[in-house]
């Protein structure tokens, strides 16, 4: 099946030199056939426990009463997420030979495809529920795109409540099945100990666990099999009900900047833990937020580092205060304020006094092995990729160099997001990220890069075999033996 004439998307790939690699579409899951799979994992009981979890986490705003919302605070979910004017694009967005057949209409040589329904697997809270489900995902996933695996890929998914089940499933999905890129949750959230279980009328109390420092369990083991494995480590979580991002009304106040959110907070979790010190080899991708938070934090990072560093501390510790010298001055210039009070000053506390931290503290930095600025570019530019959807102008910010410190361009990564609302016709997608250089807001090289250069960079990074028997191979060849 094909449209009358040419789109636009695949006008703008007839005129390009080289292909155009989609880093994160999306699946939507035709869902009586992936309740069999469901089914054959963990029988009857299971498929009800699967339709449960979606109940009483995504959708009970649904069950509830204004009043309820408001009492509770529940966050308004997503809702009509997907697109449903375009019949044909959402028959695609199911069916693997539909999408093969028109991924040239599309503008795409080649996809890598997220779940829809299976983005929130691996966050949910019971263990049987979660690796089941997950499972039954990788098996469902596998098997009906195995047919078209020359132009399409399906990630994983891979839960990570504890390192053994995430090293389990990693084994199982790549291992066996053969399957060649994952999606993990960016965080868990774990319940507070002594907290009210879901379900008992209150919200259970739960703490942020970023998976790299300040948690219950090492996930070095995690990061060593996806080494072992050759499999890059990418995140498609969301961050809305955190923060202000918690209307009980409003989806689109909760919805902006989440994504981005989400990733900052593993990105700064992956850095500040030494993570990509410890497996420099190691590259993580983290979807659909853009790269506008990217060039921020990482802009961040050396900013602090400069006044914040080890050595640096020094200039705050309060033993180095010549308190004579301030009594001084304050009774120089303090005038009425400081009139009869200067006494006080001995027993004042708090910010302006000053605390005692412990010498082993004071380097937040210490797990990076940071000794100069120009590290955190080596430990933050060439192990981190950004994915960006096609209509946001913030990917321009990944490849400007002269704002970019040490000129540093960032990794971004082409993700059409094909399957969701933010993509009501699938053939104008790539036709939307050409226009960054049609406005001159990047090159034609720039767009190389975030289409082609990048993506390769991101897959045969960790593995020089992602794009064999595909169709863009001999591209990719040619790629990695200039570079």
């Amino acid at each position: 099946m094909s449209n009358n004439g040419i789109s636009k998307s695949r006008a703008v790939r007839e005129k390009l030199d080289h292909p155009v690699i989609d880093s994160d579409g999306h699946t939507v899951e035709f869902e009586p056939a992936l309740l069999d799979y469901i089914k054959k994992v963990g029988g009857d009981a299971m498929v009800k426990r699967y339709h449960d979890a979606l109940q009483g986490g995504l959708f009970a705003w649904y069950r509830q009463s204004p009043e309820q919302r408001r009492e509770l605070r529940t966050t308004r979910p997503p809702w009509w997420a997907l697109p449903t004017k375009n019949t044909l694009d959402r028959a695609t967005s199911s069916m693997p030979k539909l999408l093969h057949e028109r991924l040239d209409d599309i503008g795409l040589d080649f996809t890598v495809l997220y779940p829809t329904a299976g983005l929130f697997a691996p966050h949910m809270d019971d263990e049987e529920t979660r690796r089941g489900v997950s499972r039954a995902f990788n098996l469902f996933h596998s098997d009906i795109f195995r047919e078209y695996a020359d132009r399409m890929t399906p990630v994983a998914v891979i839960p990570m409540h504890t390192p053994q089940e995430a090293i389990e499933e990693l084994e199982f999905a790549v291992g066996k099945l053969g399957m060649k890129a994952v999606m993990m949750p960016g965080h868990v959230m774990r319940p507070m100990p002594g907290a009210q279980p879901a379900g008992t009328g209150g919200r259970p109390a739960r703490w942020f666990d970023n998976l790299c420092f300040d948690g219950d369990y090492d996930y070095d083991p995690v990061w060593a099999k996806c080494v072992e494995l050759k499999i890059a480590p990418t995140f498609h979580s969301g961050g809305m009900g955190w923060g202000s991002r918690t209307s009980i009304s409003n989806y689109m106040f909760n919805h902006i900047g989440h994504f981005g959110a989400a990733g900052e907070s593993l990105c700064k979790a992956l850095f500040f833990g030494g993570v990509t010190r410890r497996f420099p080899t190691l590259k993580f991708a983290f979807l659909e937020g853009g790269t506008a938070w990217g060039a921020s934090l990482y802009s961040d990072l050396v900013g602090h580092w400069v006044k914040r560093n080890g050595k640096a501390m020094e200039n705050y510790n309060p033993a180095n205060l010549d308190r004579e010298m301030l009594l001084s001055l304050y009774e120089r210039y303090g005038g009425d304020m400081v009139k009869g009070k200067l006494d006080n000053m001995a027993n004042s506390t708090g910010l302006l006094a000053g605390t005692t931290e412990d010498p082993k503290t004071i380097d937040d930095w210490w797990r990076c092995g940071i000794e100069r600025a120009e590290d955190i570019r080596d430990l933050f530019v060439k192990n981190f990729y950004f994915g960006c959807e096609a209509d946001d102008p913030g990917n321009a910010s990944a490849f400007d160099a002269k704002r970019n410190p040490f000129g540093a361009r960032l990794r971004a990564i082409f993700s059409s997001d094909i399957g969701h609302w933010d993509v009501p016709d699938m053939t104008e997608v790539t036709e939307e990220a050409y226009e960054l250089v049609e406005h001159g807001l990047i090159t034609q090289e720039d767009f190389r890069d975030f289409v082609f250069t990048n993506p390769v960079e991101l897959w045969c990074g960790m593995n020089p075999d992602f794009f064999k028997g595909t169709r863009v191979e001999s591209d990719v060849k040619k790629a990695l033996a200039a570079k």
